[in-house]
């Protein structure tokens, strides 16, 4: 079983983390197209429908004596709506909430996601975990998202940043994912979560299913 975050001292302390990462939102968002593209650097056009979770793993060199692994856990976008998401979340710690910059029904749906995060994973002392918000399939629009909008949207709701991204040209994944690792870190170090108890956690393989639909 994994610890929500596991810190290992390799040769020369060399430091080793492993964190769980959530990766939430509408259906339809391009949730595994993100993961995709940051963890194998590629695109794909058809997905089949993340039915439940999913996970991929993504290790970060990120120097010397730094190596993070990330599991990124790609819920589907109907979940919200269940009661599984108190078990996918276990253990989390950092998030990413997805919408899709074309359609503004899906923007109506972050603050719920954003909710059931704070409601359902927090730390120890009730401190939430950091999550950012990315505005998704930016290649698709004209214009720029209003950034003071969404800056004052991120300030007010607690998150720890926004980025507008697109999976199909890979653009700001990486920036995002390197703002959420290293606030994870500022707070493994500061809090020493890695000494967190195995008593609750859940297994790294759960039951997986697909089926065709949409894409999230």
């Amino acid at each position: 079983m994994a610890t929500r975050a596991k810190l290992i001292k390799g040769p020369m302390d060399k430091k080793e983390y492993l964190f769980k990462v959530l990766v939430v939102g509408e259906c339809e968002t391009g949730k595994t197209s993100v993961i995709t593209q940051y963890v194998h650097r590629k695109f794909e056009n058809n997905y089949k429908a993340t039915i439940g979770v999913d996970f991929a793993l993504k290790v970060l060199h990120r120097d010397k004596k730094c190596l993070v692994r990330l599991q990124l856990w790609d819920v589907a976008g109907q979940e919200r709506y269940g009661n599984m998401t108190r078990v996918y979340y276990k253990e989390a710690v950092g998030a990413f909430v997805v919408f899709d910059i074309t359609r503004m029904s899906t923007f109506d749906a972050v603050q719920k996601w954003k909710a059931d995060i704070d409601e359902k994973v927090v730390f120890p002392g009730g401190q939430n975990i950091p999550v950012v918000l990315l505005a998704n399939k930016c290649d698709l629009i004209e214009e720029g998202f209003v950034a003071s909008h969404l800056d004052r949207y991120c300030e007010e709701r607690g998150f720890l940043g926004w980025f507008e991204t697109s999976a199909k040209e890979n653009i700001n994944i990486e920036e995002a994912a390197n703002l959420l690792v290293d606030e994870i870190i500022k707070i493994q170090d500061k809090q020493e979560i890695c000494n967190f108890p195995d008593n609750d956690n859940v297994l790294l393989t759960p039951h997986i299913e697909h089926s065709k639909g949409c894409k999230c």
